[in-house]
C-alpha cells in the first residue's frame, strides 16, 4: 500500500479537514483530496462522511487510522532512537507527569538541566491521565504509582506523604489547630475527592471532612491549592516536597499525613539506549539526592 497515500489519509483523519491537512503537509486541498479518493479505490471502501463542518471517518476510516496512528508511533520510536547520538543530546523529548507535580517541582528545576543540554526541546505534558509510554503518547513519565506495563523501565525515586500546611501569616492571626477536631474552625483547601489525583490524598480529605469542616476550597490541583495557603485562606492538604522550595510553609498537624505515595521515573524498554531519556533520567536523580539531602540535613538540625 502506497505509504504516500497513508500518510495523507492519517492528517486528514487527524485534522478532520482536508484544507487543515493540506496546511500541514505543504500540499493544495485537491491535492490531498485526490489522494484520499484513490486510497479509498484501492481499497474500496469509504473511509470519510463527508459534510459542512467537515471529514467524520466511517467504521472502515477509524479501523485504518488506529492502524497508521500505532505505525506513526512506531516510526517516531525508530527516529527518536536513530537520532541519538553517543555523545550529544538534542532533539525533542516528551515527558508526561502530573499537573502537581510538574508545576511545583518539575519545571521550576529544568534550567538546570537546559544549562547542560541546551539543544533539547522538552514538551512537558502535565495532565492526571495515565498516558500511554509503550504506544508513544510520550517518551518517560514521573507517575505517581508503580506503572504496570511489563515493557517499562521503571525507577523509584522517592516517596511523598499528603500533609496539612499553612502561612506564617495565616497561623499569625489564627490560632493553629491542636488536634484534627479543631479544623472544623479552620477552612480547610484541597483537591476536590472527585478530582483526578493519587488514592492517598483523597482517603486522607474523606478523613479530615468528617470533622464537620464549616468552609472549605476546592481546587482541582495542587498548584491552585499552593497559591490559595500562600495567600493566607486557610490550611491546605499538600505534598510535603513543597517544603524543599517553599520553606516558609508551617506544618501543622504534623502527626496528620497519608500514607506514602511512591513516585516512579518509567520509559519504554525500546528507548533504553536514549541519550536523551538517559540525561533526563540522571538530572531528575541528582535532584531528587539533593532534596533528599536537604530534607536529612532540616530534620537533624
Amino acid at each position: 500500500m502506497d505509504w504516500d497515500k497513508l500518510r495523507i489519509f492519517h492528517a486528514v483523519a487527524d485534522a478532520g479537514s482536508l484544507t487543515h491537512a493540506g496546511d500541514q503537509l505543504h500540499l493544495s486541498q485537491s491535492a490531498v483530496s485526490r489522494q484520499v479518493r484513490s486510497l479509498e479505490e484501492t481499497l474500496n471502501a469509504t473511509l470519510f462522511h463527508r459534510h459542512a463542518r467537515g471529514l467524520i471517518l466511517t467504521e472502515q476510516g477509524e479501523l485504518l487510522f488506529d492502524a497508521t496512528r500505532a505505525m506513526i508511533k512506531r516510526l517516531d520510536a525508530a527516529t527518536a532512537r536513530i537520532r541519538d547520538s553517543e555523545d550529544e543530546v538534542f532533539g525533542e523529548l516528551r515527558v508526561t507527569t502530573t499537573i502537581g507535580f510538574g508545576t511545583l517541582w518539575l519545571a521550576p528545576r529544568l534550567a538546570k538541566l537546559y544549562e547542560k543540554y541546551p539543544d533539547l526541546k522538552i514538551d512537558l505534558m502535565l495532565e492526571e491521565r495515565v498516558l500511554d509510554l509503550p504506544m508513544r503518547e510520550a517518551d518517560v513519565a514521573i507517575r505517581m504509582k508503580e506503572p504496570s506495563q511489563a515493557d517499562l523501565i521503571r525507577k523509584r525515586l522517592m516517596g511523598v506523604h499528603m500533609g496539612l500546611y499553612a502561612s506564617p501569616e495565616y497561623l499569625a492571626r489564627t490560632a493553629a489547630p491542636a488536634s484534627v477536631e479543631e479544623l472544623s474552625d479552620h477552612r480547610l483547601i484541597c483537591q476536590n475527592i472527585n478530582s483526578a489525583q493519587v488514592s492517598a490524598a483523597t482517603y486522607l480529605v474523606k478523613e479530615l471532612v468528617t470533622n464537620d469542616i464549616a468552609s472549605m476550597l476546592t481546587v482541582n490541583n495542587y498548584f491552585g491549592v499552593l497559591q490559595a495557603v500562600l495567600n493566607n485562606l486557610g490550611i491546605g492538604v499538600l505534598p510535603d516536597y513543597l517544603t524543599y522550595d517553599f520553606p516558609a510553609l508551617v506544618r501543622v498537624l504534623p502527626e496528620v499525613e497519608s500514607v506514602e505515595v511512591p513516585v516512579f521515573l518509567a520509559y519504554p524498554e525500546e528507548l533504553r539506549h536514549s541519550q536523551r531519556i538517559a540525561a533526563f533520567r540522571d538530572f531528575v536523580q541528582q535532584e531528587i539526592f539533593a532534596y533528599r539531602k536537604t530534607v536529612k540535613e532540616q530534620k537533624i538540625s
